[in-house]
């Protein structure tokens, strides 16, 4: 526990079988329940688990895959079962310190936070020993998902190392929760529909070419389409069925004015230079005029969608990283 909260750890595994002992072993003492999920994996990875003799460790496993998401929903549920106060995920692969857990909750402790995300970015020293797929990628979906998710001041969405609160999870509907990699974004919609407070946290990630299930291609596919339903989605609730909001009209109204004069001004554009015709005055006025308009409004709604994100405290980063026990940090690497 920490000031009398008691700490649940949510660990996914799927073949981390040389991976998962050692960070098991690293797990603090003021961790109290530690939920690992076994997610059908072909390898190893239960009997590593089995191998590692601390009463603190639980293994549920899954007779079928269901991905990082569906792996978490079910460790959620152990864990609000078990009646955890706050619930921290980290990856059975290794790049998350388990040591860091105490500062990853801090901003649910003190601060008024309700989920809080570590930061890589923060260290930017630390980022060239990041794949440069996974980096690149990191920065396009960033900015989907601050538009989709709302949470604008979060700096590094895709970070897995969360922590939410028992009560603030209780509010979402896990079973709903998407199944695959896009669980990370999915979670922070959701949680932007019930104006939950997310706080960065920065934290680096260590890569030591551990093998990852990600498919760069499958994640360029379907994600923009899955950002763009889930803004949608936040929208409605945010907006529209909880508190009508001028955000909601600006978003339509806008892009209603938007499409209607890049169309018409493309199409008269196009026919022109075909019948290598000038396009009249009142034509391009007749485009530009919504056009302007338009862009005017989705932009009036960012703004205020920006304006309206909840926020958590932003940690500060090196007077944050310095309040940490010198010896607990040597303790966690051993």
């Amino acid at each position: 526990m920490i000031e009398n909260r008691s700490i649940a750890v949510v660990v996914p595994a799927y073949r981390v079988e040389r991976q998962i002992g050692p960070l098991l072993a690293r797990m603090p003492a003021y961790v109290d329940r530690v939920f690992v999920v076994d997610d059908a994996s072909p390898d190893a990875t239960a009997a590593a688990v089995a191998a590692v003799k601390d009463p603190r460790i639980t293994l549920l496993r899954h007779p079928q895959n269901q991905g990082v998401g569906g792996a978490m929903a079910t460790g959620y549920r152990a864990a609000l079962e078990a009646g955890a106060d706050l619930i921290v995920k980290c990856d059975g692969d290794g790049q998350m310190d388990p040591g860091d857990i105490r500062l990853l909750v801090r901003p649910l402790l003190e601060r008024g936070a309700e989920y809080a995300k570590g930061c890589r970015f923060h260290h930017v020293g630390e980022l060239d020993s990041m794949p440069r797929v996974r980096f690149a990628g990191n920065i396009a979906l960033t900015f989907l998902t601050k538009l989709a998710s709302g949470y604008w001041h979060v700096l590094d969405p895709q970070n897995g190392f969360v922590a939410v609160g028992g009560e603030t999870l209780r509010r979402i509907r896990i079973d709903r929760l998407a199944k695959g990699y896009f669980f990370e974004n999915d979670m922070l919609i959701r949680l932007n529909a019930i104006e939950a407070r997310v706080a960065d946290v920065p934290l680096p990630s260590r890569y030591a070419g551990e093998p990852s299930s990600l498919k760069p291609g499958h994640i360029a596919l379907q994600f923009p389409v899955r950002l763009l339903a889930g803004f949608f989605r936040r929208v409605f609730w945010r907006y529209v069925f909880y508190d009508v909001s001028p955000v909601a009209l600006f978003l339509l109204f806008g892009s209603l004015l938007f499409a209607f004069g890049a169309t018409f001004g493309a199409y008269h554009w196009i026919w022109g230079a075909i019948h290598e015709q000038p396009t009249q005055t009142g034509t391009v006025i007749v485009a530009a005029v919504p056009f302007i308009l338009g862009f005017q409004l989705l932009l009036q709604a960012v703004v205020l969608d920006i304006q309206n994100s909840p926020r958590g405290e932003r940690e500060g980063g090196p007077r944050f990283l310095a309040e940490r026990d010198p010896q607990e940090r040597v303790e966690s690497l051993r």
